[in-house]
C-alpha cells in the first residue's frame, strides 16, 4: 500500500480566511486518497521549511501530495517547498518548481505570455506610472500573492488628476499595475491525463446587482468574506453551449497553451478576461489552484462529470 504525506502551509494565528482555507483542502484530499486505498498522513509547514522537508524525507512517504501555497502567507516563498522536495528525490504532486516560481511572479508570467505571443494584459511597475494613459482604466495588484489578497474594489481607477495616491507606498518588487479589462471572467481548469492535458468546461463568474460604479472584479471580499456584497453577488455558472463556438475554442486554446507554454502538471486554472469584443486576455496562471470541495477547479470537474477519485488518481499519475 502506497504511503502519502500531504503537506500545507500551516495557518499562523489570527489567519485570515484565505489562508484557513488550505485545512478544508487538505481533509478533502485525504479523504479520496483513503478511498484510493492509499495510506495518508499530514504535516503542516512553517517558517522552518528547510527542517520540516529535512525531516519529511527521513520519513520516506512514496510521495507527497503539495498543498503548499506559501509561507508565513508570503506567496513570493512557496517556490522553496518544490525546491526541496526535488533536492530530496521526493515525488510530490502538482506543478514543479519552475513552474511555480514563474506563474506566482505575475509580472515575469506576463513576460513570459508576451514573449510567446499569448495575448495578455500590458503592465507596468509602480515607478512607471508616467506611461499611464490619461482616461484609460487600470488595476493595481500585488506580485506575488493569489487568493485576491490585497486586491480590493478599490484597486481599479482611472488615470486622472489624483490618480498619483492610488500608488503611494507601492515598492515595484511586489507590486504592479496591468490594463483594466473591463469585460467577462472565465476560469478555465485544466486537468493532467494519459492522452495530455483536458480542458474541464469553462466556468464564467457573473456579477450580479453590480452598478456601473462598481469595478467586476474578484476581489478579497468577493472570495472570502461570506457576508458581504461581493461574495454574495459574484456567481460561478457554466454557460456551455451559450458561448459562442467561437470563444468556446479560443478559451479552450490559450489555456492548453499556458499548459505547455510553463511546463505546467497535475492541474492548473487559468483566468481570462474578455474585452466587449471578445478578445481574450490572461490575466493568471493558477498552478495548483484551490481543490477545496467549494472551489472552481472541483466545481469545473464536477461539470466534467469526473468522480474526485478519478480526478486525484489523474493527478497523482502525473507527479514530478
Amino acid at each position: 500500500m502506497k504511503r502519502c504525506c500531504i503537506i500545507f502551509n500551516e495557518p499562523g494565528e489570527g489567519a485570515l480566511a484565505d489562508e484557513l482555507d488550505v485545512i478544508d483542502q487538505v481533509d478533502h484530499i485525504e479523504k479520496h486518497l483513503k478511498e484510493l486505498g492509499i495510506t495518508v498522513y499530514r504535516k503542516g509547514i512553517t517558517n522552518r521549511f528547510m527542517d520540516e522537508i529535512a525531516a519529511l524525507a527521513a520519513e520516506k512517504p512514496d510521495f507527497v501530495f503539495n498543498l503548499v501555497e506559501s509561507i508565513n502567507n508570503k506567496g513570493e516563498l512557496n517556490y522553496f517547498v518544490p525546491a526541496l522536495l526535488n533536492m530530496y528525490s521526493i515525488p510530490y504532486s502538482g506543478n514543479p518548481l519552475e513552474a511555480l516560481f514563474v506563474t506566482t511572479n505575475k509580472t515575469l508570467a506576463s513576460k513570459v505570455m508576451k514573449g510567446a505571443g499569448v495575448n495578455n494584459p500590458a503592465s507596468y511597475k509602480p515607478s512607471q506610472a508616467g506611461l499611464l494613459k490619461p482616461g484609460r482604466k487600470y488595476i493595481v495588484k500585488p506580485i506575488w500573492e493569489d487568493g485576491s489578497l490585497g486586491i480590493t474594489d478599490t484597486s481599479v481607477f482611472e488615470c486622472k488628476p489624483g490618480y498619483e495616491d492610488k500608488l503611494k507606498g507601492l515598492d515595484d518588487s511586489h507590486w504592479f499595475i496591468e490594463d483594466f479589462i473591463d469585460g467577462r471572467e472565465f476560469n478555465i481548469s485544466v486537468l493532467a491525463g494519459n492522452s495530455g492535458p483536458e480542458v474541464m468546461p469553462p466556468a464564467e463568474i457573473v456579477f450580479v446587482n453590480y452598478d456601473e460604479k462598481k469595478p467586476r472584479i474578484i476581489d478579497f471580499k468577493a472570495k472570502w468574506e461570506m457576508e458581504s456584497f461581493e461574495y454574495i453577488n459574484t456567481v460561478r455558472e457554466f454557460p456551455g453551449k451559450n458561448l459562442s463556438p467561437k470563444l468556446a475554442k479560443n478559451l479552450k486554446e490559450i489555456a492548453l497553451e499556458c499548459w505547455h507554454l510553463f511546463g505546467l502538471k497535475g492541474y492548473a486554472r487559468v483566468d481570462i478576461r474578455t474585452d466587449s469584443n471578445d478578445n481574450v486576455f490572461v490575466i493568471e496562471i493558477n498552478a495548483n489552484p484551490c481543490i477545496s470541495p467549494d472551489g472552481g477547479f472541483v466545481a469545473a470537474t464536477k461539470e466534467a462529470g469526473y468522480p474526485f477519485t478519478d480526478v486525484i488518481q489523474r493527478i497523482i499519475n502525473d507527479l514530478n
